[in-house]
């Protein structure tokens, strides 16, 4: 089953809790320094598109992409929605949503910055695929064009979601999440069953089971090499500090460094 199909419908409720504009302040930091402070930029897995919104709301013109087209419905509803609000303001919104699998993306051209957040990257459970998107975002990365991705840690995984179910019930919807981790292989199942109210008040119930990777630093840094990115710094999210064992989330930083500007 497609991921976030049925969840689709009530992500950003049940997301709420995200703090998706700590997360923004921290990626336009990041950026800034590395000079990108406006300009084109690509988020993989932009799902509802709440984090791709902040972003052209901040400056940069976006442009998402992610495999589930119901997430895309959402996030092209949520930016009708909010256009008129962004005119008013003297911002423009013109975001370009994209259908397609991160391990097949294609683009017109080249962009300042290729962005992940909401371990997106933790779907990718696949050494080579992994590689394979790497090598993708080093093709369309402007020179010098910096790839910022973050990750859910097996110290998460292992010690925090591993074998736990959680629960939370609203009117507008309730969910049940059970996690199943698997020490070995390092992938951690997520079994869902959602019930979504309809229109006329009774509940539907809907079932995904969703898989996500833990890799280790070493694993990650090997890769992006491999892909002819520059590793160029990991951060514990939200802050500049070096990831502990006991970190439950990174952020990794790589740039472009084979082209030429002006090439």
């Amino acid at each position: 089953m497609n991921a976030y199909s049925g969840f689709a419908e009530v992500y950003d409720l049940f997301m709420d809790n995200v703090p998706y504009e700590e997360w923004r302040r921290a990626l336009t930091k990041i950026l800034g320094k590395y000079n990108i402070k406006d300009g084109l930029v690509l988020e993989l897995g932009c799902g509802t598109g709440k984090m791709t919104r902040l972003l052209a709301k901040a400056g940069y013109d976006m442009i998402g992409i992610d495999s589930s087209e119901e997430m895309l419905g959402i996030a092209r509803e949520r930016e009708r929605e909010q256009a008129a609000g962004w005119k008013k303001e003297g911002t423009d919104m013109d975001i370009l949503y994209l259908h397609q699998d991160m391990r097949e993306f294609e683009l017109y051209g080249t962009v300042r910055a290729v962005i992940s957040i909401c371990d997106s990257m933790n779907y990718i459970t696949e050494e080579e695929d992994l590689l394979t998107i790497f090598k993708l975002v080093n093709n369309y990365l402007d020179p010098g064009g910096i790839f910022l991705f973050d990750l859910n840690t097996i110290y998460k995984y292992k010690e925090v979601l591993g074998d736990t179910t959680i629960c939370e019930n609203r009117e507008e919807g309730s969910f049940i999440w059970e996690n199943y981790y698997d020490e070995e292989e390092q992938i951690n199942e997520y079994d869902l069953t959602l019930f979504i109210k309809e229109e006329d008040g009774r509940y539907r119930k809907y079932e995904e089971t969703h898989f996500q990777r833990g890799y280790n630093l070493e694993t990650v840094k090997k890769l992006i090499e491999k892909a002819g990115l520059e590793w160029t710094a990991c951060y514990e999210a939200f802050s500049e500090e070096v990831p502990k064992e006991n970190s439950e989330r990174i952020y990794v930083i790589a740039r472009e460094c084979t082209k030429k500007k002006g090439a």
